[in-house]
């Protein structure tokens, strides 16, 4: 049978691991399921509302500027070297092949990095999407991901922050100006998008103080088909 935690006891959590922003998305607590066993609130609803409550933390979050250019070369969506075994990667990279415009615009690179040297702790942006005004930090998940959605937004704004926006923009000769977002990126029947159906009011809260519109995607043959939810 799972652990159950009570209310306070994740709130203890929280607060111990609020004093390293730039990583709190990837603690162990966020992707807990269920419901606290004494206020019977969901768990990543305690840890949305704490996050809230908290809003300013978010500017803790460390930027990181690359010294190289965040428009890699060999992102041709061809070059071997780029074909992982990770299962969300290789899905980046059909998606990024498929060079058709969708709902979030043109997929313009995959597994674009963050670090500027080795030693720096940060991941790579799963998919960059332009539609001619917006461009977005899409945090893919695979279809049968068991992290929470929860887990899934901080992710994604946790890279919008560490970004260096204006030296990104450049790098892909985006018009000066243009606006970033992060987004999750979803797969249709997910458990993602089981809890976006569900009573979550704290996680949807922080989803729109995040800016983080959810897109889910599909597949259909080897065609990739993307849609939103208002």
């Amino acid at each position: 049978m799972p652990i159950s935690y009570k209310k306070q006891e994740i709130i203890d959590r929280i607060e111990k691991a609020s004093d390293d922003m730039s990583n709190f998305y990837k603690q162990n607590f966020v992707n807990y399921q269920g419901k606290t066993k004494d206020t019977k609130d969901y768990y990543t609803e305690v840890i949305a509302k704490w996050l809230i409550d908290h809003f300013y933390l978010f500017n803790e979050i460390s930027k990181i500027t690359r010294g190289s250019s965040y428009k890699v070369d060999t992102h041709d969506g061809e070059t071997q070297r780029e074909i992982s075994n990770r299962e969300e990667e290789r899905i980046a990279l059909e998606m990024f092949k498929q060079n058709n415009k969708h709902i979030f615009g043109e997929i313009i690179d995959y597994q674009t990095p963050l670090k500027n040297i080795s030693a720096d702790d940060a991941g790579k942006i799963d998919l960059l999407a332009y539609d001619g005004q917006v461009l977005r930090i899409l945090e893919l998940k695979k279809p049968d991901s068991k992290e929470t959605m929860l887990r899934c937004v901080l992710e994604g704004y946790t890279y919008l922050k560490t970004v260096d926006i204006g030296k990104l923009i450049k790098d892909f000769n985006l018009p000066s100006g243009t606006k970033v977002l992060a987004s999750p990126l979803v797969a249709v029947g997910s458990k993602q998008e089981e809890e976006m159906n569900e009573d979550r009011p704290y996680l949807k809260n922080l989803m729109g103080k995040l800016n983080s519109k959810v897109f889910y995607y599909d597949i259909n043959g080897n065609t990739y088909k993307f849609t939103v939810k208002v």
